[in-house]
């Protein structure tokens, strides 16, 4: 089941995907569009190119020494057991290269992990099989699990590969998504209901694992607009491949709307001044009573007028 959840992550290359999905072929990783995925993707292209130095320089200089003094142009051997200067290069320079690279890889890891400054706090909940989403402080909670489509074809003994194609995003769309601003450092407080879930969106370069009774933090700056889907990475039970994550990334300014509607979707209904509120509503008569108390009624008001006489 996750196999296939992650076949189609993979696979995700019609004309809705985004510019951070994978492509098929592609041989690097990509940038994703968060502050943490940057800064991944730089670690990884310093290593990548300091690699590619030694490797040209480490097989260089084999090749030169297998061809241009092999033995079939006489060249004799050298014949020697230790050589102090070339142990000390050899030793000295690593420890450089490493040092050279450890030096931004550690200041990268420490801002990856520094949620302070943070302009809001997300809570993210797992649930088998679900995500539950708080924005804290703001009263709004979400509820996201797979689309009712994606569980209907999958679970669907009929169904075909015209209709998994035509869905678009099987199995990677969600009932409720995630919307989150642009440029706003967003904090998440991660954590878990049941068992361990992991919350993974790739574009984002981080994933954080969502333990009971432990909340684990981290943090994202989305660059982009979009939306950006994902999967939990972390066996949590028999429908493990069926907890979508899907992000959808807005300016603040649309955010900031988007969030007013649904604080006031969700707000309790405000009793109109001089209405009778549902405390005051008399009780309706039973169906058995209601022959006698209508009786009662017309006895008991005077000003009622009387029905004209006939003729």
């Amino acid at each position: 089941m996750w196999i296939s959840g992650a076949t189609a992550l993979l696979a995700s290359t019609n004309v809705l995907a985004q510019s951070a999905d994978p492509k098929p072929w592609q041989l690097n990783m990509g940038r994703g569009v968060t502050t943490s995925a940057q800064h991944a993707y730089d670690a990884h292209m310093l290593a990548l190119w300091v690699c590619v130095v030694i490797g040209v320089l480490v097989f260089g200089a084999m090749a030169v020494a297998m061809f241009r003094f092999r033995k079939s142009r006489g060249v004799t051997a050298a014949q020697f057991s230790h050589n102090t200067t070339a142990e000390i290069i050899w030793t000295v320079v690593p420890i450089v290269i490493l040092v050279l690279m450890a030096v931004p890889a550690t200041q990268k890891l420490i801002a990856m992990y520094d949620t302070r400054d943070s302009e809001m706090t997300v809570k993210v909940t797992g649930v088998q099989w679900m995500w539950k989403y708080e924005y804290m402080g703001e009263d709004v909670v979400l509820t996201s699990r797979l689309d009712r489509e994606s569980d209907r074809l999958r679970q669907s003994r009929d169904t075909t590969r015209a209709e998994l194609d035509a869905h678009g995003h099987y199995l990677l769309d969600v009932d409720n998504q995630l919307v989150l601003p642009t440029n706003t450092k967003i904090r998440f407080v991660v954590t878990a209901d049941d068992v361990i879930h992991s919350w993974w969106v790739p574009a984002f370069g981080w994933k954080q694992d969502a333990i009971p009774g432990l909340v684990n933090e981290a943090w994202t700056e989305i660059l982009e607009p979009g939306v950006y889907r994902g999967q939990c990475a972390e066996l949590c039970g028999k429908d493990h491949g069926f907890m979508p994550i899907v992000v959808r990334a807005v300016p603040p300014e649309e955010f900031q709307t988007w969030l007013a509607a649904e604080k006031a979707r969700n707000a309790p209904a405000i009793p109109v001044p001089g209405e009778p509120g549902p405390a005051d509503a008399a009780p309706a008569p039973s169906p058995d009573a209601a022959p006698a108390e209508a009786a009662a009624s017309a006895t008991q008001s005077p000003s009622a007028p009387a029905a004209p006489a006939a003729g």
